[in-house]
């Protein structure tokens, strides 16, 4: 059968003529319009997704130097936390400056006993049982210059009794705890033991061929 627009009326022609004519917008539409619409759509909320994290980034940037601010003090505060309670390792030189702060007051040291240590969560406490021999002013000396350490000393259970037969240097004996508080440093925890207590990092031994 032979087909041709010019066997078609006029008006057959032209109605030909849209058909194919919307037929082509609606390929047009639908292969490259809409695809590139949607693509377009996706581009933009990229853009907006990056634009938002960029603004994000020039937020932060603008706050850096109170953050910077923020971590310096907090810097201060944890070295000014750590001159009051002093680290674990600084604690026995700490007892060894109370032990010549007593002889420099004059007093004569018959008891210098580290009693056992309490541990807390963030902190522990060194206990130590002092005994001392001398007079009451050398013992107001001796607790006003612990008073000064820049690490805290507390003195608990004080107790003075007179001498029966004082001499000018010995009227009194004394006897009190001096705690010092010592802050612990955090440790990693270990590694858990592979099956029958073997670490997962140690391998059986290889049989000898």
């Amino acid at each position: 059968m032979d087909l041709s627009l010019t066997k078609l009326p006029w008006w057959g022609q032209i109605v030909a003529f849209l058909v194919l004519a919307l037929a082509g917008i609606g390929a047009f539409v639908y292969y490259y319009e809409w695809p590139a619409d949607a693509e377009f759509e996706s581009r933009r909320g990229q853009l907006a997704t990056i634009q938002k994290d960029i603004q994000m980034g020039v937020t932060t940037a603008r706050k850096l130097p109170e953050f910077r601010a923020q971590v310096t003090e907090l810097e201060t505060r944890l070295n000014n936390l750590k001159a009051v309670l002093p680290e674990e390792k600084d604690a026995a030189d700490l007892l060894r400056r109370m032990q010549t702060v007593a002889t420099q007051s004059n007093l004569t040291i018959k008891l210098f006993k580290p009693a056992t240590t309490v541990t807390k969560q963030l902190h522990a406490e060194w206990p130590i049982n002092l005994e001392l021999d001398g007079t009451y002013h050398n013992l107001a000396q001796f607790f006003d210059r612990v008073s000064k350490f820049t690490r805290i000393v507390n003195i608990s259970n004080l107790d003075i009794t007179g001498k029966d037969r004082p001499d000018p240097n010995s009227t009194i004996k004394a006897s009190c705890v001096a705690t010092t508080f010592v802050l612990l440093e955090r440790q990693a925890p270990k590694a858990p033991a592979g099956r029958g207590g073997i670490p997962p990092a140690a391998g059986a031994p290889k049989a000898a061929p």
